[in-house]
């Protein structure tokens, strides 16, 4: 503290802000990307059930920069939020624990990075979802759904990649960025 100072007071002031286009987002994997677009609900594609997608993430991401990790965590990320049961004894649960055969929705699961999942106990467990309140499995073995055009109702084409993941809202806001000026320098 300076001479004569007796009591320094920081103040921090914490604001909620929503999120707008040009905000930046990323994800555990290296993954970042720009929000380009911001829809309503109801405009959003939707599972068979109703329930509609939250984010879409620009499919060349992954295979260009080779963060397979995404994908791991959103097919694990499915498992865990739908819960599994693993009905008999296939080949590819042999090495499970026992509490492990089944668990409810909304489980906790981790895998280690590089001796964690194999590929056929991800599908295993993908194909061994609990359905839904409707009895609808929505996730096929490959992690894939139908999904439904928001704004038309009718189906995409292709199944789609679906699963949860954790996203990060970076301090890179487009609120604090925006400049403007009308002569001078460009900084």
């Amino acid at each position: 503290l300076p001479a004569g100072v007796n009591e320094l007071v920081r103040v921090y002031v914490a604001q909620k802000r929503k999120i707008s286009d040009g905000d930046k987002l990323a994800g555990r994997h290296g993954n970042k990307g720009v929000i380009g677009k911001i829809l309503p609900v109801e405009d959003m594609p939707f599972l068979p059930d109703g329930t509609p997608v939250d984010i879409i993430l620009n499919t060349h991401g992954v295979p260009r920069r080779m963060n397979i990790g995404q994908i791991l965590e959103t097919h694990l990320g499915w498992v865990a939020k739908t819960g599994w049961n693993i009905e008999g004894n296939p080949e590819w649960a042999q090495n499970l624990p026992e509490d492990l055969q089944s668990a409810p929705a909304d489980t906790r699961t981790a895998t280690p990075v590089f001796d964690g999942a194999r590929e056929e106990e991800l599908t295993g467990l993908l194909s061994s979802t609990l359905p839904n309140r409707d009895g609808e499995v929505m996730v096929d073995g490959d992690g894939k759904a139908r999904l439904f055009d928001g704004r038309s109702g009718e189906p995409f084409p292709y199944p789609v990649t679906v699963g949860y993941m954790y996203i990060l809202k970076l301090h890179h806001l487009v609120d604090d960025k925006i400049h403007a000026r009308s002569t001078g320098p460009y900084s």
